[in-house]
Order: C-alpha cells, then structure tokens, then sequence
C-alpha cells in the first residue's frame, strides 16, 4: 500500500495550510535560501503554488521585519572586497562539479 504525504487543503483547513507552508518556508531559511529558491522548492517538492508561498512570504517580512533584514543582508551576495582571487577559484571548482 502506497502512503502518500498528506498535506492540509487551502480550501477545507486554510489556517492549518498557511502554517505548513510558513513552517516550511521557516526551513528554508534554515537552509539561507532565498525567496526565489524557497518560491521554487515549495513549488516542486510540496506542490505549493508560488503566490501562495509568495503571499506567507511577505506576511512574515511584516511581522519580523528585524530579522528578514538581518537575513537578506547575510545571504545576499558580497562584494568581492579585498580577496578577490580567493573567491574566484571557489567558485570556478563548483561550476566544475556540474
């Protein structure tokens, strides 16, 4: 017998639905995704559509605005600053294992 993930319907549990989904996207963060990749791995792995995603997103953003900023300013890009050729390499070796 197949068992498959059960998750909460929008329609019928909306409450327990936009808990889910800001747990997962609680998770993502975790993994310093950012929103476009969260958007995507919610979309693929648990079949959330991205408005949705999108929409619990920017509630959490107005709850806890100290914090999304402390995060977007931890996960964005740096400046290649000082040691640029310490940053290249890296990033050539990964674009490698591809």
């Amino acid at each position: 017998m197949s068992h498959e993930h059960h998750h909460p319907c929008l329609h019928c549990h909306p409450h327990s639905y936009i808990r889910m989904v800001q747990h997962l996207i609680e998770r993502c963060l975790i993994l310093r995704m950012s929103r476009d990749d969260c958007v995507e791995a919610l979309a693929e792995h648990a079949s959330i559509r991205p408005l949705v995603t999108l929409t619990v997103w920017k509630e959490l953003i107005k709850e806890n605005r100290g914090f999304f900023h402390s995060y977007f300013q931890a996960v964005s890009p740096r400046p290649l600053g000082n040691n640029p050729v310490q940053r290249v390499p890296r990033f050539r070796r990964r674009k490698a294992w591809k």
